[in-house]
């Protein structure tokens, strides 16, 4: 018997380590591909990164060097035109939802937020130049900023709808009972208790959407001159990287490996911030 429940043990152990294995094999597959596209990403762009890489504007064909300062000043204004449309809509979204989950409004209001998370983000291109491309008969950064805000609307609305549902319903009825009104409850009890969770869905939000190439294709366009006028077609880092990596130019490769490690820089920074705001609420 004792053999028995021995044998039977050993079996156990060797079970647990094969699935640990499997695990870590998992595990591997999945950061082997990460450390690849980073290795390669420096080790191509590393060489163009100078201080004139983003202070000088795009260079003629035929001249190498140059930077991409008109792509780094037209980003940070779509991003802040996204932002601008992207986080009132949905952190106010994200509110109503959370307050209001019963009705048949909110729960439309729900899946249609759902439909467009999962809805590709060249789709939400092609909708956004029928609907401002097409009548304003420009391209501009003003349409592209718009299509980044739509992007960032269903990440914000779900991420502040679940941060604000995590508040204690004690803390809103100690509110209710000193006599305030559900509306200054909502903006000066719940919302501050919320406010870090929250972040974090803006800042990933912001991340994506710094991300995007495709809906700035079909709206911004791209722009080789500097332009902030927000009726123009604007630069942008990633519309900057799909010009240049496809170019038949050794130095326009490299610049886009550039700007490709820039990126990648950019939005794991993004995310660190977020991983930090995330332990500090833990």
């Amino acid at each position: 018997m004792e053999e028995y429940n021995s044998t039977k043990y050993k079996w156990r152990i060797r079970k647990s380590n094969i699935a640990v294995m499997f695990a870590v094999l998992s595990a591997l597959l999945v950061l082997i591909p990460l450390f690849l596209i980073l290795f390669y990403t420096v080790q191509q762009g590393i060489s163009s990164i100078n201080w004139d890489f983003f202070t000088q504007m795009p260079k003629p064909v035929g001249e190498t060097g140059g930077g991409m300062a008109n792509a780094l000043v037209g980003s940070a204004i779509l991003v802040l035109l996204g932002s601008a449309l992207g986080i009132p809509v949905g952190v106010m979204s994200g509110i109503y939802l959370s307050e209001e989950s019963d009705s048949f409004l909110p729960k439309s209001i729900r899946f249609l937020v759902e439909v467009l998370n999962g809805t590709p983000s060249i789709v939400i291109g092609i909708v956004a130049y029928i609907t401002f491309v097409v009548p304003m008969k420009s391209f501009s950064a003003l349409s592209g900023g718009i299509a980044l805000g739509i992007i960032m609307i269903p990440l914000i609305t779900r991420t502040t709808e679940e941060m604000v549902r995590l508040v204690p319903s004690t803390v809103r009825e100690a509110s209710f009972g000193l006599g305030i009104p559900k509306w200054k409850t909502t903006l000066h009890v719940i919302l501050p208790a919320a406010m870090k969770g929250m972040l974090t869905g803006i800042i990933l939000s912001i991340a994506r959407a710094a991300g995007e190439t495709a809906p700035l294709l079909f709206t911004a366009l791209g722009n080789r001159f500097w332009s902030t006028n927000l009726d123009q077609p604007i630069a942008s880092i990633t519309v900057f990287i799909y010009d240049y990596a496809k170019a038949p130019f050794d130095d326009w490769n490299r610049q886009a490996w550039a700007a490709s490690l820039v990126l990648i820089v950019f939005v794991t920074t993004l995310n660190v911030i977020f991983k930090i705001i995330s332990r500090k609420r833990k």
